[in-house]
């Protein structure tokens, strides 16, 4: 056995899950560390780290599956008789839509459900946006019998979550689906500790796992909600940024909007990894509801490429500088306004713009939607 892989005369499976351990990936199923393998060895006892850190602390980790893993699960949940609970990103619908989910799951209903509320501002009316999730996912092929937000750090909003799957489950299971980094485990952990109360956390006895790595948490009626692994969507912000960088985009409280008076012809840009232009236009104030951390640099439009070309990285963060070699280029889409709307960059945030009759262009990088919808303040 050498430091990065397993031969195959040594296959090993998680007594937890049964996933296959592997120690060369952390993103993939079964994955555990090198040190923590030769001590399960040891005792007789390997668990993949997911396992681990759910049989010691309740924590249940995203696990990402191959996008061919994650059909023949769905394939599975179709013949299944169950409500499925989707779980998307507000603030990024495209990067955590489920491309065909609804035939995948056969006849069962589907419950959408947008994480994140918290964290828009109070005088965004949630009406508003419940209506607009609901008018993508028909856009997209999906029928959801309900439409809902929540947040996973708000117990009340938790508690209608629950509310709200007991009144569609009909006696049924309950599969939590959703990509990766859309808060669904944090929605999971939130129900236990909802359901079970600080003091008295569900034991990891009673978490049952599959070679699929899902997690079954156990209802009062012998059903259960079962914890799927989450799918990874290679257009998501996750995936073009670090760590550091993904932490400082993605807020983490309420957003204050910030207020640009802008003439025709001058460019925002927020930090490197996004930029905004108002081409053409009466002046007026644009409004950008992003991360309370995320710096925003305003410029002319006739600047503003040379000033991307010598800043990114440096004032234009993020990217950091150590990373912004591989950083995908900036792609442009324009927008002719006819009503108030929001320009949107999947998973940052959006734009307001006031006035018809303006030109606008929203740029973000490459394979990241930039989309326009009727504005939602």
């Amino acid at each position: 056995m050498t430091e990065t892989q397993l031969s195959e005369e040594e296959v090993i499976h998680c007594v937890g899950c049964g996933a296959v351990i592997q120690i060369s990936d952390k993103e993939k199923i079964g994955y555990t560390p090198s040190g923590a393998l030769k001590k399960g060895l040891e005792k007789g006892e390997v668990y993949c780290q997911r396992c681990f850190r759910l049989r010691n602390y309740n924590e249940i980790q995203d696990v990402s599956l191959t996008d061919d893993d994650f059909l023949k699960l769905l394939n599975k949940i179709g013949t299944k008789d169950a409500l499925i609970v989707n779980v998307i990103d507000i603030f990024d619908f495209n990067g955590s839509l489920i491309a065909g989910l609804q035939r995948f799951v056969g006849k069962n209903p589907i419950l959408l459900v947008g994480n994140k509320v918290d964290l828009l501002p109070k005088s965004m009316k949630k009406s508003k946006m419940t209506q607009w999730l609901r008018e993508r996912a028909h856009e997209a092929g999906l029928r959801p019998i309900d439409v809902m937000l929540t947040s996973a750090v708000k117990q009340h909003e938790i508690e209608q979550l629950k509310q709200t799957i007991e009144k569609y489950r009909d006696g049924k299971d309950v599969y939590v689906v959703g990509v990766t980094n859309v808060g669904k485990s944090s929605i999971i952990n939130a129900i236990i500790q909802n359901s079970a109360g600080i003091k008295d956390l569900i034991t990891t006895s009673q978490f049952p796992g599959t070679t699929l790595d899902q997690i079954e948490i156990p209802l009062d009626d012998g059903k259960a909600i079962i914890d799927t692994p989450g799918i990874i969507h290679r257009n998501q912000m996750a995936h073009v940024l670090g760590e550091k960088d993904l932490k400082l985009i993605s807020p983490k409280k309420e957003i204050k909007p910030k207020v640009y008076q802008l003439k025709s012809k001058q460019t925002l840009f927020f930090g490197g990894i996004a930029r905004f232009d108002f081409i053409e236009g009466e002046e007026h104030a644009f409004t950008c509801f992003m991360s309370n951390d995320l710096n925003i640099h305003r410029t002319k439009l006739e600047n503003a490429d040379d000033l991307y070309l010598r800043q990114v990285g440096d004032l234009l963060q993020p990217p950091r500088l150590d990373e912004k070699e591989g950083f995908p280029p900036l792609v442009r889409h324009e927008f002719s306004i006819k009503e108030k709307s929001d320009i949107v960059f999947s998973g940052l945030g959006w734009v307001t713009v006031q006035k018809p009759g303006a030109i606008v262009a929203g740029w973000a990088p490459e394979g990241i939607d930039v989309v326009i919808r009727k504005s939602i303040v």
